[in-house]
């Protein structure tokens, strides 16, 4: 990394008046919000955003011939664009709009059981959310096929060499997130799709918590599908997108039948609209969508190199003071890796921490992270995960530090 980013070109102080939540208290303390990588905070301008939707031009969309519908339906296709454009993606209706990264994966695992027969195999990654799991364990109990997984490492890090060794001609599918909820760990996707096209096989990333970090190129990286929730990225919940390849989203079946999906509906046979609409039956979250595209402006308004830069800084001051820390472990120590920290003290629960921490207006995520398989490897219950983003604060980081050594000091 780069030397210290300056206040001239990096005014943290600035952002944080954007963020309305973070004037607040909690416990008579003022709010210090270390939990990003559940969900991110909303700045104004986002909040701007969907109160002028709801005040000035709330309707359905893409059927109305009335100004409303078609002011809003505008809105709604141009933040299409938006999110294409962020991920260069080739074309926008490989866009397809969900409420979040779960529902994309399980469009995608829904359409695969159409295409899998038994003996096929398909591989996820060891560090996987349960979103990322728990689908593909639903479609090999229905095709027959067979799941198998990438290891990993104390570090962290996944084994490639064994995913050398799992990858062979009856290989379908490969899934892997592209950052690590629970870790932090930044996987090598880039050689992970290679790998995976070379016995034809597609690959899904899972980018709900590389988006607000990384700025993914999906042509670039050549991935078949990519998918994101907008809750990650100063947007809303309920609205995320799934980016897939005009080839692979023909092939999938619809995953919902309703309204908007369809060409021609008669009581003998129903033919399907084209792309996106194929995918996006019913009405959809018409104010999250723009939203989200409003989200999107903000990041990109702020820059994702100064971002990255900003927050792998964060990573190293607070690594070092924790590691100062007595009895304290880090789980997940990879090389490459984003702004979260996973760790333990002691013997203590990470639930009896994280709670005195609440206390202290700190908040932080307790548990598993959706994540059990990591937390089986390292036999342990769970861990306290402080996770940071680009609003957040050398000073805030001190905060934590000084009351994390209180909550020590009371629990042992």
């Amino acid at each position: 990394m780069s030397e210290a980013l300056s206040h001239t070109t990096f005014n943290v102080k600035q952002i944080r008046k954007d963020f309305p939540i973070l004037k607040r208290k909690v416990n008579g303390k003022p709010l210090i919000y270390f939990d990003n990588a559940a969900t991110s905070q909303t700045p104004q301008q986002v909040i701007d955003t969907i109160v002028d939707y709801y005040s000035n031009y709330n309707a359905n969309i893409h059927r109305g011939v009335h100004a409303l519908s078609q002011e809003a339906t505008d809105a709604y296709e141009q933040a299409r664009i938006k999110i294409q454009k962020h991920f260069n993606a080739a074309k926008a209706y490989e866009i397809i709009f969900t409420s979040g990264t779960t529902h994309g994966i399980n469009l995608v695992a829904n359409g695969f059981s159409s295409l899998l027969k038994k003996g096929d195999e398909i591989i996820v990654s060891a560090l996987e959310h349960h979103s990322n799991i728990v689908p593909w364990q639903m479609l090999c109990e229905s095709t027959g096929a067979v799941l198998k997984v990438i290891p990993m490492n104390t570090n962290g890090d996944l084994v490639l060499s064994e995913f050398d060794k799992l990858l062979n001609q009856n290989t379908k599918l490969v899934f892997v997130n592209h950052i690590s909820n629970a870790l932090g760990t930044i996987n090598p996707i880039e050689t992970i799709i290679e790998k995976a096209h070379k016995v034809g096989a597609a690959v899904l990333v899972d980018g709900a918590q590389s988006c607000p970090h990384i700025k993914p190129d999906v042509q670039a990286l050549d991935v078949d599908f990519y998918v994101c929730s907008a809750h990650k990225i100063c947007g809303p919940t309920g609205i995320g997108m799934l980016y897939g390849k005009e080839e692979w989203l023909k092939k999938l079946p619809p995953y919902q039948g309703g309204g908007e999906m369809i060409a021609e509906v008669s009581f003998e046979k129903t033919t399907y609209a084209d792309l996106p609409h194929k995918f996006e039956a019913g009405t959809p979250n018409v104010c999250g969508g723009i939203a989200f595209g409003a989200a999107i402006d903000y990041m990109n308004s702020i820059g994702f190199d100064a971002i990255v830069q900003y927050e792998h800084e964060l990573l190293v001051y607070a690594t070092k003071q924790l590691q100062n820390i007595e009895g304290l472990t880090i789980y997940g120590t990879s090389e490459h890796k984003t702004s979260v920290i996973s760790f333990n003290v002691g013997n203590i629960h990470p639930y009896d921490i994280g709670t005195i921490l609440d206390k202290m207006g700190i908040a932080v995520r307790t548990g598993h992270h959706c994540a059990q398989p990591i937390m089986d490897f390292y036999k342990i219950p769970g861990t306290i995960r402080a996770s940071f983003m680009f609003y957040n604060t050398k000073e805030e980081i001190d905060i934590f530090i000084s009351a994390l050594k209180k909550a020590i000091l009371m629990l042992s």
